[in-house]
């Protein structure tokens, strides 16, 4: 087995055994970026030396016996995370000269546990997209194919796509990702990975680009429900420096993998079930039931009444709060900046030339919704419904431990089916965006294939700081699928 092959408990032992250092393991990774990110694009930013460096201090405290979980690990950072002194862009033109002086939280509590990183990951500009085709950098290409046309080139999801494509195509261990309506979760399933969306607060967003400040959830990707609990557990935690972060204690969410799922109660929304559903993903969805009840779950049904009414305030309060949070880009503090005749000319020109079309799109619905005479229309009727939308989950969670849906209407697609749009790009997000509405943890996890031979992902939500019976569950649903993406990535790269 390839090193780049290992998953991150494999690794750790590996790597507290004396098997190989952590030189050997990054320099695998580097030499797999090498080989493959012409193609992918996963990667934005390569670190080498700093990695290599990294690499070597691993090492160090490894022989000193002063190792953490993820000494020596080698990850992709998406490139929404603040790194000191290396480049991020966010996936856009305006942020392209930036290098920061400061480390973001979670990206400084990995370093803490003695990650390595390999460099900065793909993503939609500012986070905005379903498919990682608006980067400023260009798209990136996931390395599934379709079993019937292995020339098609399928989008990774987004606005994660390039940690997911990175961790799917061996470049990385494991990966950051952020998710505002569904960036982690539905690249997961996209790439046949799990994807993580802790608690609202859970995860610090100091030093993480904002696009929705009360939707943001950095979360981690792995290839297997263990791998991104031990992440999960080094990026957590809470942070003074963010005033939404919870002053909860991190638990140890490995342990809780094992923990199994007899004596609980999986509820199943009947609000996600719709005549347009394809039939693979309904016959998925009732597999994954039978999985957990045949390991001594419940299953039980339940109501989440407002869910209709989620996408359409998604992308009411989202827009809105990026509209706000884009101002920063003036051309004058910090990022590229165009000249212009006089102020107001240099901010026109300066955004013009920075942001992508999807951005600006985004920029000018929550500019208008935000307007006089429509702020009382839109925005807040938006933020009552959303309220709505949390009691419905609560209300759920009074009967169940935890809900199991799918995680996207569909597998991959091809880069350009959708793009001209955007209404069918924002649907794919029907599923994942409640969670990010009420703030609740959820999971997707690789459960099965569609006719093409790409990987279909459920979804596991859990109550409010519960992650434990999201990883619980989680890994349930993993045990039972049984499903190795390994030789479809191989055969598909």
């Amino acid at each position: 087995m390839s090193l780049t092959d290992l998953t991150i408990a494999a690794a750790r032992d590996g790597l507290r055994a004396g098997e190989f250092s952590a030189v050997d393991l990054t320099m695998a990774h580097l030499r797999a970026i090498e080989a493959l990110n012409p193609r992918l694009n996963a990667f934005i930013t390569v670190s080498h030396s700093q990695a290599l460096d990294q690499a070597k201090a691993a090492d160090a405290r490894l022989a000193a016996g002063q190792g953490a979980d993820l000494t020596g690990i080698p990850l992709a950072i998406k490139d929404l995370f603040c790194t000191q002194g290396v480049r991020t862009t966010a996936g856009s033109r305006i942020l392209g000269p930036f290098v920061p002086p400061y480390e973001s939280t979670v990206t400084a509590n990995l370093l803490r546990d003695g990650a390595v990183f390999l460099g900065k990951a793909n993503m939609d500009e500012f986070a905005m997209g379903s498919s990682n085709m608006t980067s400023a950098y260009g798209p990136v290409e996931n390395p599934w194919k379709r079993r019937q046309d292995n020339t098609a080139v399928l989008v990774p999801g987004g606005s994660s796509g390039g940690s997911a494509a990175s961790v799917a195509a061996r470049l990385a261990m494991g990966a950051t990702g952020t998710d505002t309506g569904g960036s982690i979760r539905q690249p997961a399933s996209f790439c046949g990975l799990v994807g993580v969306k802790p608690t609202y607060g859970r995860c610090s967003r100091w030093g993480v680009v904002a696009f929705a400040s009360s939707l943001d959830h950095p979360g981690p990707f792995a290839r297997t429900v263990r791998d991104s609990a031990i992440l999960l557990r080094a990026m957590a935690g809470h942070d003074p420096k963010d005033s939404t972060s919870a002053r909860v204690p991190v638990p140890d969410f490995e342990a809780a993998c094992a923990r199994g799922v007899k004596g609980l109660r999986i509820g199943v929304p009947k609000e996600y079930r719709s005549d347009g559903m394809p039939a693979e993903i309904e016959a998925l969805w009732r597999q994954g039931l039978d999985w957990l009840r045949a390991a001594g779950a419940e299953i039980v049904d339940v109501s989440l009444p407002h869910t209709k009414y989620g996408l359409g305030t998604y992308y009411i309060v989202a827009p809105a709060e990026a509209s706000s949070n884009l101002a920063r880009y003036d051309g004058v503090r910090f990022g590229m900046r165009e000249d212009g005749g006089d102020l107001r000319d240099l901010y026109e020109r300066t955004r013009a030339a920075g942001f992508g079309p999807e951005v600006r799109r985004r920029v000018l619905i929550g500019t208008y919704v935000l307007s006089a005479g429509y702020y009382d229309a839109y925005y807040i009727r938006a933020q009552k419904i959303r309220q709505l939308i949390l009691r419905d989950f609560t209300d759920a969670f009074a009967r169940v431990d935890a809900l199991l849906t799918p995680t996207a209407p569909s597998a991959a697609f091809a880069q350009g089916e959708n793009m001209d749009d955007p209404i069918k790009m924002y649907l794919n997000d029907v599923f994942t965006v409640p969670a990010n509405l009420a703030g609740v943890p959820a999971a997707s996890v690789p459960a099965g294939l569609d006719a093409n031979g790409l990987p279909l992902g459920l979804q596991i939500i859990g109550k409010p700081f519960d992650e434990e019976t999201v990883f619980a569950v989680s890994a349930a649903v993993e045990a039972a699928a049984g499903f190795d993406a390994l030789p479809a990535v191989r055969a598909g790269g």
